[in-house]
């Protein structure tokens, strides 16, 4: 992702009973007058950072705040950390004990009723635990995909339409109004190459020599779009020029193409609000005014013959063209009116979702649009890298030149929509991907897909057993959460602080626009649950404890459900 700040955060949320936020703003109001008392300016409860210990010996969370004071305060940070904790007031009791460790860390050690609040949190809104209201209704558009109707998607744009999909599913519930846009590339150059590409297959159905230029599209799928086009009007065309026909071709070829493309993104679960023409910009003009425009505002300047924009002045590295010699304006020059057209809908900030081949282009679009008059950090550009696809560990091989890949429908119908939506996400979006078909099918532990859904099954199905049993959940028929002070080992304290965190990650993944985070979360929990199941009976003797046990049961079930369906995933009763 490009060296970019971003507005995507969070204040904290005082309806918001979790641990984690409670802690934080304990240590703002010990901080701030501190702060305050040394003439410093207004401390911000955002800089406290919390994390969670690697060993349980070290607490359930720790923080660094009184190292981080230290140049500030002008003291030994293990006095700064006394005078902190001097000032902790906690009155609901949400801290068991709190000591300074090493040269200065806090660790706070929760009491097991605090996490215990965390299963009631989820129980009073089970469907809407996690989400926050800190968007605030801020307009957001996340335009993603946008390939050029020029061939079917492959597995690339695959990881790209679940990273952008699943990103605006994210910032919808921390409170943003999201809407999704898809850009069709169906201007210039590529689409007269596509009209030329599908003339010549007609041609040599038609059993006319043709000598097929190396730069066009070549792949299979142009064959089968000449058939189609046979089918549908026959021999009209034998013997036309291309000049005369080029218009029908490429409008039928791009028409096609873009229907398959709409085709195959609604069978991958991802849909869009608005699917915007290059061409509208043309046909009202707005690509010649934006650049005349810039140009009366000293931003655009003649160089032999061309028009350049003058991108250095915001940080990029050269000038850019946008108005050849010829008079033919440059992509850069749409995507400059693009981006406008985008702010004067109304857009407080706009994502785009891009390729990592597009990396060099980054600069000059956030150019573009400071020269337009926004801030920096208004545009976020966010990188797909390259998807190795792999059978069984092996390389499958692709050539998008000679139009040899692996489409990304090919790929929905081997291994489902749920899979790949879910691997697609198991990395980092600015790191390669390896996606395994193979792995991808198996119904076991090494698919992170089925790992996580068949968590979910084996939830539902303790409750089936139960009902089997006779052994009612107690508050569907009370309307009030059982006991839990049964809730004391130290795999049920680990899962309830994973539940936690649920709000703080979805909120991370918001504010850094990192999607992943969800499937690394999901893992962690499911991981901690399939050891708890393994070693502890659910339903057992006592009532009390199964009672308590069978909450907390559909406390987990409850947020792995609501996080796979942030990411597009079916949760699953049975498998």
């Amino acid at each position: 992702m490009p060296e970019c700040t971003s507005d995507f955060s969070e204040e904290n949320d005082p309806d918001m009973a979790l641990v984690r936020t409670r802690i934080i703003q304990m240590l703002a109001d010990a901080v701030g007058p501190m702060v305050g008392l040394a003439g410093i300016p207004a401390f911000n409860p955002t800089a406290i950072e919390l994390s969670v210990p690697k060993t349980s010996q070290h607490g359930d969370y720790a923080t660094n705040v009184a190292m981080s004071l230290t140049r500030q305060l002008k003291r030994n940070p293990r006095e700064i950390a006394s005078e902190i904790l001097s000032r902790l007031n906690d009155p609901d009791g949400v801290m068991a004990r709190v000591e300074i460790a090493g040269p200065g860390f806090i660790n706070f050690f929760v009491s097991p009723r605090a996490w215990r609040d965390i299963l009631l949190d989820i129980f009073r809104s089970p469907d809407l635990f996690g989400r926050q209201e800190f968007g605030r209704g801020q307009r957001v558009q996340v335009e993603f995909v946008s390939a050029n109707p020029t061939g079917p998607l492959h597995i690339g744009h695959g990881r790209g339409a679940a990273t952008g999909d699943v990103l605006a599913n994210i910032l919808g519930a921390c409170g943003y109004d999201v809407e999704r846009e898809y850009y069709i590339n169906d201007a210039g150059n590529q689409m007269d190459t596509l009209g030329r590409s599908l003339y010549f297959r007609y041609q040599e159905i038609l059993g006319q020599p043709v000598d097929f230029p190396e730069n066009h599209y070549r792949g299979e799928y142009m064959i089968e779009l000449a058939r189609q086009f046979r089918e549908e009007v026959g021999e009209r065309y034998r013997g036309a020029t291309l000049e005369e026909v080029l218009p029908a071709f490429s409008r039928y070829a791009g028409d096609r193409i873009l229907a398959g493309i709409r085709e195959d993104l609604e069978l991958f679960g991802v849909s869009f609000d608005r699917w915007f023409s290059e061409q509208t910009l043309h046909d009202r003009h707005v690509v010649d005014d934006t650049i005349s425009r810039l140009q009366a505002e000293g931003y655009v300047y003649d160089h032999e013959g061309a028009k350049w924009f003058r991108s250095t002045a915001f940080g990029d590295e050269k000038d850019r063209v946008v108005i050849r010699a010829n008079g033919i304006g440059t992509y850069f020059a749409a995507d400059i009116a693009y981006h406008k057209d985008k702010f004067d809908r109304g857009f407080d900030r706009v994502i785009d979702i891009w390729g990592a081949d597009h990396h060099g282009y980054v600069e000059r679009m956030l150019a573009g649009i400071q020269a337009l008059g926004r801030e920096r950090d208004d545009l976020r550009i966010i990188l797909i890298q390259l998807v190795n696809l792999l059978r069984g560990g092996a390389p499958v091989a692709m050539s998008t030149r000679a139009g040899e890949f692996v489409t990304l429908r090919e790929v929905i119908d081997e291994v489902g929509k749920d899979a790949a939506r879910y691997i697609f996400l198991t990395r980092r979006s600015d790191s390669p991907l390896d996606f395994d078909l193979e792995v991808a099918k198996m119904q076991n532990v090494d698919n992170p897909v089925f790992y996580v859904q068949y968590a979910h099954a084996r939830l539902c199905s303790v409750f089936e057993v139960a009902r089997e049993r006779d052994v009612e959940c107690s508050w569907e028929k009370t309307g009030a959460p059982p006991p839990l002070d049964s809730l004391t080992l130290p795999a049920e304290i680990q899962i309830m602080r994973m539940l936690g965190e649920y709000p703080e990650m979805l909120a991370a993944c918001c504010r850094n626009l990192e999607p992943h985070l969800i499937s690394f979360y999901l893992h962690e929990l499911v991981s901690l649950f399939h050891s708890y199941y393994n070693q502890n009976r659910i339903l057992g003797d006592d009532l009390d404890q199964t009672q308590a046990r069978l909450f907390l049961a559909a406390s987990v079930r409850s947020v792995i459900r609501n996080a796979l369906g942030l990411l597009g995933v079916s949760a699953p009763e049975k498998m």
